[in-house]
């Protein structure tokens, strides 16, 4: 008899995952074609949760059959009263599963772009700076599809474009460190996963706190869309997650190209060709043009492109917009300049 439907589940998308991992790192290189290169390291994030839970005790048991080792992070915030407690108890469980090596890392939250943000960006810094001090690989996230329309949500309530509808990527970061292998498992899979193992999950009660835009979402918003809407609304967000992407990817090459077609041959961006270009495309050549004078991408938000946009098509004679980090964008003689004001 297998395993239970949950628990296959959670396995296959960890074993296809780390399949992809082993090709990717045992593909021969130019330097050395008939070396082996050693045996790759994956760490998976944990809180404790049973997202994270299920998906630290398949990666446990789906590794060693590939000859990979296996490891795992959990990340105290020091956001709750004995945070620190849970943090070594998950360490501890992570032991029990045979994962090595294992580690509990404290964080200093701080307050830039609010409690959320600001933990998220804390955490992330942390499983960077393991991956790079363990030499991993990979580090795995236990992300679902419920987070995934979640975020699809979040982005639309923010009115920040098709990218930041299509979510959160399956393989994101530097060269490809983190991935999502639960983006097509629901939360309540994981959630099964965890409870036929017998394995004790812990609910962070951040997550049911009403303070926290995601949890109104998760608790209030997408309950009141299924009753309006009806079953599936979760899959059809998740779905939209990935056309989305599709198109952004798409549209991102496109203005790649284009960025280099609009510039003369001093390298400045000539206005009559960049008004020729479908909307979407000018303002992604504008936005890279932004950031490439020194604008912070994070801090560079629709607002600021659609004003410099202006100076394209609605050119009246207006004066220089004013962008994050000190990045200033005039025209000049038929020439859009974008440089450190």
């Amino acid at each position: 008899m297998g395993p239970h439907p949950a628990v296959a589940a959670i396995r296959l998308a960890v074993r296809r995952v780390l399949h992809d991992i082993l090709n990717e790192h045992t593909a021969p290189s130019d330097d050395a074609p008939h070396e082996r290169p050693p045996s790759p390291l994956v760490l998976v994030a944990c809180s404790g949760g049973a997202d994270s839970m299920a998906l630290a005790s398949a990666l446990a048991f789906e590794a060693p059959k590939l000859g990979i080792r296996a490891g795992g992070v959990t990340v105290d915030h020091g956001l709750q009263p004995g945070s620190d407690l849970r943090a070594e108890e998950v360490a501890l469980r992570l032991r029990q599963f045979g994962l090595d090596p294992v580690e509990s890392v404290a964080v200093t939250v701080g307050r830039e772009g609010g409690p959320e943000a600001a933990a998220r960006d804390a955490r992330y810094a942390a499983l960077d700076d393991a991956a790079a001090r363990h030499g991993a690989t990979a580090v795995l996230l236990g992300h679902t599809r419920d987070d995934q329309a979640e975020t699809v949500l979040l982005g639309l309530a923010r009115g920040s474009g098709i990218r930041s509808l299509s979510g959160m990527a399956a393989v994101s970061g530097a060269d490809g460190r983190y991935r999502r292998p639960f983006l097509q498992l629901d939360r309540q899979t994981a959630r099964k996963a965890c409870m036929v193992q017998s394995l004790p999950v812990w609910d962070d009660p951040h997550n049911a706190d009403p303070a926290y835009t995601r949890s109104r979402l998760r608790h209030e918003g997408l309950p009141a869309l299924e009753k309006a809407l009806g079953k599936g609304v979760v899959e059809a967000l998740a779905r939209t997650a990935q056309l989305s992407r599709d198109d952004a990817d798409a549209l991102d090459a496109w203005a790649s190209q284009a960025a280099a077609a609009v510039r003369d041959a001093a390298g400045l961006l000539e206005c009559a060709k960049l008004y020729a270009l479908p909307p979407a495309v000018r303002r992604r050549v504008l936005r890279r043009a932004a950031i490439e004078a020194g604008a912070p991408a994070g801090s560079l938000f629709a607002r600021h492109i659609e004003e410099v946009d202006r100076l394209i098509t609605g050119w009246r004679g207006q004066g220089a917009i004013n962008l994050p980090g000190k990045v200033v964008a005039q025209r000049q003689g038929g020439r859009l300049v974008i440089r450190q004001g």
